[in-house]
């Protein structure tokens, strides 16, 4: 049976949904243009900081079996309303947070609610890509990266005018429920289901294919979390670079990231899955190590603009691949890659932060961009296993 959906026109689903897709970005680089600062206030060494980033992926765990349950039980839209609240909400907190005991505990919150937010949002987009009867996912994923770069906009007015991240992120709590306001009435009152998505839990172990592409998203966010958690740090301590432009890299790399998204459906229709795939890994790791060979502002601006634009279509491919499973639910295959891959995006910067704190961040970075390498070396077997 398929629950009907609405009357409503597609377009202005794919319009509010949008919206919402912004407002995740918005907070996440909102959190990530000040860790740097949140860092120097606290006094944490890289691999203290490494450790406290931990909380992140504990959030994220819990949230992974929390949120398939919550999403089943009382629908995405509902979810999807409640953590666009909580999630804009823990940035407050960490703010307020005056311990690295205190901001530990703050961040498995925000992991938490970032879980709850992405499964519910992505359930949605699923339920809005059907209506269409094409590929949008791709849009959807570079709003988010939109928000990402604008989020490292105003994060850098933020620190030039002399705001304390408390100040920042009460501002964009405020910013994000007028955006709540205005677009939560054009989401999908219900989920599509049918016999087949009811009758096949989350649980349910993935065929090859799924692992597979989880194992690509995973390769490629371990390097996107890196460049949100690390990029400014990278540039304060390795460049060197002046306070006003410590934030030029990652502002670069989310730029080209949105970019690359908007132009990722015509790209993957131009040139294929396989062939998109293998030139991704290999601008991941070109552009890292363009960084790391030459630490100067304007080269490692550079490589970290070409690593964006490798990243900038992998998600939304791998989300698209799972989506389209023939041997597994639809739904079931998606949550599976999104939560294998955003674990890549969690756990990856802890990781960085031990190395660093043992090698120095270049060396770091090196390893990142070889990790990243693995989506060219994985691409192979997408032909032969989807």
């Amino acid at each position: 049976m398929v629950f009907s959906i609405s009357l409503r026109a597609p377009k202005a689903y794919r319009i509010g949904l949008s919206v919402f897709y912004f407002i995740q970005g918005l907070t996440f680089a909102s959190w990530a243009s000040r860790i740097p600062d949140i860092k120097n206030s606290l006094q944490l060494s890289e691999a203290a900081l490494g450790g406290v980033l931990l909380a992140l992926p504990i959030g994220q765990i819990i949230g992974i079996f929390l949120s398939g349950f919550l999403v089943n039980r009382f629908g995405s839209k509902n979810v999807l309303t409640v953590s666009s609240v909580l999630y804009p909400a823990s940035l407050i907190l960490l703010g307020l947070a005056e311990t690295p005991l205190h901001l530990v505990g703050v961040l498995a919150l925000f992991g938490l609610f970032s879980n709850l937010y992405n499964i519910a949002i992505n359930t949605q987009a699923v339920a809005v890509e059907g209506l269409y009867g094409r590929s949008i996912m791709a849009g959807f994923h570079g709003l988010w990266s939109l928000a990402g770069f604008a989020g490292g906009i105003i994060g850098a007015l933020m620190i030039a005018r002399g705001f304390s991240p408390l100040i920042h992120f009460c501002i964009i709590f405020f910013i994000n429920m007028l955006l709540l306001s205005l677009a939560q009435r054009s989401l999908l009152p219900r989920d599509t289901r049918s016999k087949e998505t009811t009758k096949t839990s989350i649980f349910s172990k993935p065929d090859k294919s799924i692992l597979i592409l989880g194992s690509i998203a995973f390769a490629c966010m371990i390097c996107e979390g890196t460049m949100f958690d690390w990029s400014g740090v990278y540039f304060e301590k390795v460049i060197a670079a002046p306070g006003s432009l410590s934030r030029l890299g990652f502002v670069a790399f989310m730029c080209a990231m949105a970019m690359g998204r908007f132009a990722a459906d015509y790209l993957i229709t131009r040139f294929g899955v396989e062939i998109m795939l293998k030139g991704s890994g290999i601008a991941i790791l070109s552009g890292i190590l363009f960084a790391v060979a030459l630490p100067q502002v304007f080269p490692a601006t550079i490589g970290l603009l070409i690593a964006g634009l490798g990243v900038s279509s992998v998600v939304p491919l791998t989300y698209s691949l799972a989506g389209k499973s023939k041997n597994i639910s639809p739904s079931v295959a998606l949550a599976t890659v999104s939560s294998v891959g955003f674990l890549g995006f969690l756990i990856g910067p802890p990781v960085i932060g031990f190395l660093a704190e043992i090698y120095g961040l270049r060396i770091a970075f090196a390893v990142v961009a070889i990790l990243g390498l693995g989506t060219t070396l994985l691409a192979s077997n997408i032909r032969k296993e989807i």
